[in-house]
Parts: structure tokens; sequence; C-alpha cells
């Protein structure tokens, strides 16, 4: 690649992204003016970029709001729509004064890395960072702001065409994993998409047209939608929705890992918060770092953890007619929780499916024939759409962005990104942070807690272990991942958040017990609320 000798447009901090990892990191940050730069033209990211007209929060609002900012409605109890998501984050941005930050139309398509210290350095090949060159154990990471650019940053302003350089001292990447990079499978030659007749996208295509033209590719056509995660069971209602009257045809789901479904947040008479989301539940769940007593407490509650696992699962085979259509998952319900999988099922769905207008078909392969899909049971599915609901590759996302050698230390061997501090900050990149990756049952709350760390640590207020304690702290939490769930490359912390929480809080110099009383602490659900500046107990700020 060419040497390039830029005027550069000079700031402290930049963002990449202005979804709602983005926009947290932002205002956090806000003190240091960032330049937060956005490839669309408005805030919002998978929200405003990955939803349906039926889209909805999988939690209830309260779950999914930022610590100093309550939903207007916050008692509402219905599931907030992307529209009254994308309405809050607006007004939240609006209300603190974010969007003058924002570049929007503006896509990164590289970033350099400039070495330690000489900003004038045009990027050689032989900038290599400081982490390869000394041993990990006695290297500190270091300042996130060093007082010299450390990162220059290409973006591309799609209104005018033109391509201007940035020079940073930290970088922020707030991309996320869905949206952008569709992951597609693959067949082999003539079993692909190029023989089948009718027309094949990928959720991502179908959540950019608009409800009239959603509406028109499904109604009366024969549907396939592969997959069995939240986008692809919205799809099917979609999908039965347009399909009501006369001329309607059926929709069929093609699944290969079968997941549970959730009719609401009750089990039993019992609110679900109860069982996983307490600091008592929690204390039954492996967390890294655990002493001794900790791990053989683990250890004797193993029969609790599965009796609870059990009766969640008993209550779903009871309210679903999960049996009925051979979609009860093999694997305990807690490993779908541990891996943030757990869908919430829209109203009718089983109802849909009682009337025939929503199909299941089992499979581990299938591939395309001319008229649809064929199945490994050499059973042939006939088809006018076929929709992909299988996912993004947020890696590979990431990946394009970064320059060598980082690109290569992204990912550690088992295929996960090693973030440190509770998924912020990777040992072996320096000056550049992370916030999305980590996933929890509230998203926005893991966010806005770790960009609070973040803009500390880059006030210099605590100092973070060298960069082989990180890593060890690292492959501790990828190991109890590996042991919680088979799917455990999703890096979620839903079984150990506030354990990672009360760490993060310890760092910062708050105390990590946030209620006032020992009873709520134990049996009472941590929110956001919990985090805010005025509910900082104990004189510690």
């Amino acid at each position: 690649m060419a040497t390039h000798h830029h005027n550069y447009l000079q700031s402290r901090v930049g963002i990449i992204g202005a979804g709602i990892s983005g926009i947290a990191a932002a205002k956090q940050l806000s003190h240091y003016n960032p330049v937060v730069f956005e490839a669309t033209d408005s805030i919002g990211g998978v929200w405003k970029h990955c939803s349906y007209s039926s889209t909805k929060l999988q939690t209830p609002r309260c779950d999914f709001e930022f610590s100093d900012f309550p939903w207007p409605q916050r008692d509402n109890s219905s599931f907030p729509s992307y529209i009254e998501v994308l309405d809050y984050l607006h007004q939240y941005a609006t209300h603190f004064d974010v969007l003058k930050f924002v570049k929007f139309n503006s896509r990164v398509l590289e970033i350099h890395y400039l070495g330690a210290g000489d900003h004038h350095s045009t990027h050689s090949h032989n900038t290599n960072p400081l982490v390869l060159q000394k041993p990990a154990e006695k290297q500190q990471y270091g300042k996130l702001l060093t007082g010299h650019p450390v990162w220059e940053v290409a973006v591309h302003n799609n209104q005018s065409n033109t391509t201007e350089w940035y020079a940073f001292e930290f970088v922020v990447v707030c991309i996320g994993k869905y949206g952008d990079v569709p992951r597609i499978p693959t067949h082999p030659k003539n079993k692909g998409p190029e023989i089948f007749n009718g027309k094949v996208l990928h959720t991502i295509d179908y959540s950019k047209l608009n409800r009239k033209r959603a509406h028109e590719l499904l109604k009366g056509k024969k549907v396939a939608v592969i997959g069995y995660k939240k986008s692809s069971i919205d799809l099917a209602m979609e999908c039965a929705e347009a399909n009501k009257g006369p001329e309607g045809q059926p929709c069929t789901m093609v699944i290969r890992t079968l997941h549970w479904t959730v009719p609401s947040y009750w089990i039993w008479g019992l609110p679900f918060f109860l069982f996983y989301s307490t600091r008592s539940s929690q204390f039954l769940h492996q967390k890294p770092n655990q002493n001794l007593l900790m791990a053989l407490l683990c250890l004797l509650s193993s029969p609790m953890r599965k009796a609870i696992s059990k009766f969640i699962e008993s209550y779903l085979v009871w309210k679903l007619p999960l049996e009925k259509y051979g979609l009860k998952p093999d694997h305990p319900f807690v490993e779908d929780y541990a891996s943030c999988q757990m869908a919430i099922l829209p109203d009718n769905f089983f109802h849909e499916a009682d009337k025939g207008m929503i199909n299941f078909k089992k499979t581990s392969k299938w591939w395309f024939w001319n008229r649809g899909i064929e199945f490994e049971d050499n059973t042939r599915l006939e088809a006018d759409v076929v929709v992909l609901a299988t996912g993004f590759d947020g890696k590979k996302k990431l990946q394009a962005l970064l320059p060598d050698p980082f690109k290569s230390l992204l990912l550690d061997s088992s295929g996960i990104m090693p973030l440190y501090s509770r998924g912020t900050i990777h040992p072996l990149i320096p000056n550049m942070a992370f916030v999305g990756y980590v996933e929890s049952v509230s998203n926005l709350q893991t966010a806005e807690l770790r960009c609070r760390w973040l803009a500390r640590l880059a006030d210099e207020q605590f100092k973070l272990p060298t960069a082989m304690k990180m890593l060890e702290q690292v492959t501790q939490e990828i190991e109890v991942m590996k042991a919680t769930t088979r799917f455990y490359k999703r890096h979620c912390i839903s079984t150990f958040s506030i354990n990672h929480s009360d760490e993060i809080c310890r760092e910062m110099g708050w105390s990590p017990w946030r209620k006032n009383n020992w009873f709520s602490e134990a049996f009472s659900p941590y929110s956001s609320q919990d985090y805010s500046q005025r509910n900082v107990h104990n004189g510690i700020s």
C-alpha cells in the first residue's frame, strides 16, 4: 500500500458507529469532544436498519434504559416497538446534546496504526505495535490518551463522495455484531440459489423493505424461512399476517438448531427474574475468579441449577405445544439463557401454527432445487420466496476494519474476542476499545456501564493490570462460558452479569452493593437505575 502524507483532522477520541453503544460512548466521553462516524443518515444501529414492522424489544422497558434517563412511561408493561426504542434513543441523544458529535453518512474505510509515539509516521509496514515486541506479562497496557495520535482513520463521506483522514489518540469501536455482514449458507455447485427460480433474500434485505413492499413480497407466496431465532419467528408471523384470507399460503420454518422460546416473563406464576437475574440466583452459577469456597458451593448447587432449568422447561412444555410440533430442544433451557438466545414469542404464534399457516421442518442439511428447497431425507418443499434468517458475521466486519497484525490477534483460538474488563479492552490492541460485543439480558445496560468505566479509565482514575493478567482474566471467563453452554461463542454473560458489574464498580472505586438493604440485594433484580450516580451508596461515587 502506498504511504500517505495526510492533512489530518485531529481529535483525541474517535467513535465508530452511532447505535446504542456509540451514543452511550459519546455521552460518557463528551468532555473530550469525540468525533462519531456513522455510515448511515441516522442513529440507532440495528434498531434502525435491521428491524421489521413487528420488531419489538425482548425485555420490559424498565430493563432497557439509561441510568440517567428513564423511559417516559416506564411502568407500561407492553414491550416497546422498534420505533419507540429509536424514539427513546433520539430523546436521550438530544437531551444530552450528543448529536453534535455525530458525522452522518461517514463510513470508515480503513484504520492504520501510527506506532507508539511517532506521530508523523507514514504507515509503513514496520510499525509493529509495542505489544508484540515485549513479553505480555511485563507489558503494561498504556494510557488510553497518550497526547499523540496512535490511529489514523480514513472516512468516506457518502454525500460528497470524498475521503478524509483523521488522527486519534484513542478509538472506540461500536459497530456491533449484527447488521452489515450477513451470514449466508454455502452450498455445493448446482445446489445453491442460482438454480432456484424464486427469490432469495437475507433478513437484512427484508428489513430494508417498507411495510407495503414487505407485505407484497409475502402475500400469496409460499415462503420458507431458514432459522429459528427471534428474527425468523417474527418473520414467520409477518408471513402469516400477510397470508390471511382465501389466497393465503402457509410459511415453513426450516430449523437446524432448536432453541427454547418463552411466551412471557412469568413461569408458573413467578416472575422470570427470580431464576437468573438476582444476586441469590446468580450465586448458583459458576463465575470467573471464584475462590475455593465459592467453587465448592457452585459444585454443590449443581442439582439446584438443573432443577431450576427443568422447572422452567416443564412450564414451557405445558404452556406451548412444543412436543406436538417437535420443537422441544434437546439441550437444557439454561444453555439458551446463558448464550442470550431465548426468544420471546409473539402472542398468536402457535395460534397461526394450529391454523396451518406456520409449518416447521427440522433438518440438519438442506439445499436448493429449481422450485424450492430439498432436505437430507429426500423430501422437498416448494417455495416462491426463501428468506435466510441466518444471522450476521460481526467478527468478519471487525476484521475487515482492523490493520495487520491486529486483525490476526482479534480472535483467540476458540474464535472469541478476548476482551478484558468485562468486554471492552483487547489486551493486545493498544488505545482502542470495543463496546457492544458482550451480550447480556439488557445490552443497553451492559454498554452504558462499560462506557462509564471507559471514561474513567481515559481520565486516568485507575490503571489496568498487565496484558498477561488481563488475558488470564478473559481466559477464565471463556472457560466459564464453555462450561455453561455449547453456544459459548456468542460471548454472553447473562448468568454472571451481576458479578461482572461488581468487578467494574470495584475498578471504578464504587461500592458493588447497589441496593438499600440486604433483602433487595439478594432477591430483587438489578437494573440500570441501580447504577445511576444518585444511587452510589456508602459515599462512594
